[in-house]
């Protein structure tokens, strides 16, 4: 890239940092003053004429100064050199308050709430797929001789409890067997898997089992094919009231905050960010979701033991700090799936 263009780029660079931070249109006097870029007004009010031709600013009243568009931000987070680092006492605090959720729901609710209050945006987290999901263990439990409660932990630290009612009664030798034979099904089996294996069982059982295993093997079918990537948890949408104006038009951000209550629009938005380690910035008109083209999205996957589990981000208007939000993304990921592998 010529040194003309590098130099265009730090003009660019020098509007987006002062627009994101005082979201008021920025003049050539004021880039001047305010970053040392080694030129001459004039040299600036003509790169900026130049940069509003192409495309990458854009005059929101005459006589004011220059804005952004979604193409100037595309440039910019398309060339951030660098981004913001968290510093180690931010990311011990991170850590230790994400290990400190008690179970899977505590985790990713800390970390969305977490998420929401570093970006100032609205946080999501999708729940872990099924597809990525494998048992870790199934454990039975007799209430009573007629009634089992059954417990199954998968790898990702969902945990489900289910009681059957067996009709007639079982003893501890019975039980024993039933035991043996759900674990060799199951433990260590992605959720598909172990779901067909289980359901064979019954077939495969001694005469005195099979009516069990009938009534067990069906209530963890039911289990076990449910589908909690259709979860979510969502937190921070009053940070989008709080830059109502960022929305454009009245009734923009309406559309946004009736978008984010259909589950189905999130899950699209988040479709395209599942590689752990690597966050996807799509700004404005790139969002497939009509009413989220006033909106920037920042996601990544999350995952453990290099498997990814489900996707997260933020979203919040196009006016946003790019370098210290895909930090924050990147980081809250990233021990999110530190903290549920080690469980």
């Amino acid at each position: 890239m010529s040194s003309t263009e590098d130099r265009r780029f730090e003009v660019l660079r020098a509007i987006v940092a002062d627009y994101v931070a005082t979201k008021e249109p920025i003049g050539s006097k004021t880039l001047v003053e305010r970053h040392n870029l080694g030129v001459s007004s004039a040299t600036v009010r003509n790169d900026m004429a130049v940069l509003e031709a192409e495309g990458y600013i854009t005059q929101p009243h005459t006589s004011s100064g220059r804005i952004p568009t979604d193409k100037g931000y595309r440039q910019f987070v398309d060339r951030i050199a660098e981004v913001k680092p968290l510093s180690a006492a931010e990311r011990k605090a991170i850590l230790d308050f994400l290990e400190s959720g008690v179970d899977l729901d505590d985790v990713l609710r800390r970390g969305v709430r977490l998420l929401a209050q570093l970006t100032r945006q609205v946080a999501v987290v999708q729940y872990p797929t099924v597809s990525a999901s494998t048992v870790r263990h199934i454990e039975v439990v007799a209430l009573n001789p007629a009634r089992l409660l059954l417990v199954v932990i998968t790898d990702t630290g969902r945990v489900d409890q289910r009681i059957v009612e067996l009709g007639s009664l079982i003893d501890e030798e019975d039980l024993a067997a039933l035991r043996g034979m759900l674990g060799a099904a199951m433990d260590g089996k992605r959720l598909a898997t172990a779901s067909a294996a289980v359901a064979d069982l019954p077939e495969q059982a001694p005469l005195r089992l099979r009516d069990v295993l009938i009534r067990v093997s069906t209530m963890l079918v039911e289990t076990l094919v449910e589908h909690p990537e259709e979860r979510l948890v969502l937190g921070g949408t009053a940070n989008l009231t709080r830059n109502a104006a960022d929305f454009g038009f009245p009734g923009s951000l309406r559309a946004v905050l009736e978008a984010l209550e259909e589950q189905v629009v999130v899950l699209k938005i988040l479709a395209a960010a599942q590689q752990p380690g690597t966050v996807t910035v799509r700004i404005g008109e790139e969002n497939q979701v009509e009413e989220m083209r006033n909106t920037s999205v920042v996601s990544t996957g999350y995952g453990a033991e290099g498997a990814v589990l489900g996707g997260m981000g933020v979203l919040g208007p196009t006016r946003m700090d790019y370098p210290g939000t895909i930090a924050s993304v990147s980081a809250v990921a990233r021990y999110i799936g530190q903290v549920l592998a080690g469980r």
